[in-house]
């Protein structure tokens, strides 16, 4: 069992942090501003207005049920509200941890959310930090440091519990990536057609080095400076040539069967790399299984998080 360190001290925030709002108590915060108001349909006043015409019953349901809690990043007086979907209930297992793919929302998970819920999970569907609906207004830093920073306080502040962390795409890599910086937040992994690898940007892979530089600098994302960090040691295992690959939590690896971005040889390759992972393929699906197959996906990741607990 992986050992847990709940009561190690919080790290310095990355350089440059900026904050949003006084915080004080955060709970005391959270109580009043959490919701930040209701429309007269039911979705929270911070979302855009457009969240008004959408016909999916499921994106409507869990988008009313989107708040912001505040999360300090920095001096104690100052904080970031950011967007979550909080758990009803309170499982006996470590709580289900959902981030989401690049540029995307906790609205990913319409689908599946449900469903964990109803096989008795305590599951969070997160808004990574500069995507989703977090408040930006005073534009902090969303680089990887910000992001990884920004969940490890989202965690400390009021999950408290280490958790069955998920990352579908792009989330993977953010996943892997704080699994490696914070360990005791983190006893599962559970990566969704994981792409973290030069190979799975399919196009991106043809481009000039300097460009793809260029593209690490502009986006700040994971799997673009992984990108460029294999151009620069072409040849060498991600293993090698990074060392938040070396994991120690069990891993599953979920993909889909017809997904057109991330290749199979891509994800046996990361089954291969991890210490201790297993694979589950889904047929007739694609690069998003849990909105695609959220039945299946949620089935995998239960059974996944209640293994070893009796």
């Amino acid at each position: 069992m992986l050992a847990m360190k709940l009561v190690s001290p919080p790290a310095a925030p990355p350089m440059g942090v900026t904050m949003a709002k006084k915080c004080g108590s955060l709970s005391a915060l959270a109580d009043k501003t959490g919701g930040g108001g209701r429309t007269g349909t039911g979705f929270p006043s911070f979302l855009p207005k457009e969240v008004e015409k959408i016909k999916d019953p499921f994106s409507r349901t869990l988008a009313q049920r989107i708040e912001r809690l505040p999360v300090q990043i920095g001096s104690s007086e100052s904080c970031i509200m950011s967007s979550v979907v909080k758990p009803l209930i309170q499982s006996e297992t470590n709580p289900v941890v959902l981030l989401h793919c690049f540029d995307s929302s906790c609205l990913e998970w319409r689908c599946t959310y449900p469903l964990l819920e109803e096989a008795g999970l305590e599951a969070w569907a997160i808004d990574v930090l500069g995507w989703g609906f977090c408040d930006l207004e005073t534009l902090p830093p969303c680089n990887v440091a910000s992001k990884r920073y920004h969940l490890y306080q989202l965690w400390r502040s009021y999950i408290k519990k280490p958790m069955i962390l998920v990352g579908p795409s792009l989330g993977a890599a953010i996943a892997i990536d704080f699994a490696v910086n914070y360990p005791e937040a983190v006893e599962k992994l559970v990566l969704i057609n994981a792409s973290v690898y030069a190979e799975g940007t399919g196009d991106l892979a043809k481009l000039p080095r300097i460009v793809a530089y260029a593209l690490v600098s502009l986006l700040k994302s994971i799997p673009l400076r992984l990108y460029a960090n294999i151009l620069a040691f072409n040849g060498i295992s991600l293993a090698t040539s990074l060392d938040w690959t070396n994991v120690k939590q069990k891993a599953l690896l979920i993909c889909g069967e017809d997904d057109q971005i991330i290749r199979y040889k891509q994800v046996v390759r990361l089954h291969c790399e991890l210490q201790d992972a297993i694979m589950r393929k889904l047929p007739d699906c694609g690069h998003l299984p849990h909105v695609e197959k959220p039945r299946s996906v949620a089935k995998l990741i239960a059974d996944f998080s209640r293994a070893d607990c009796c």
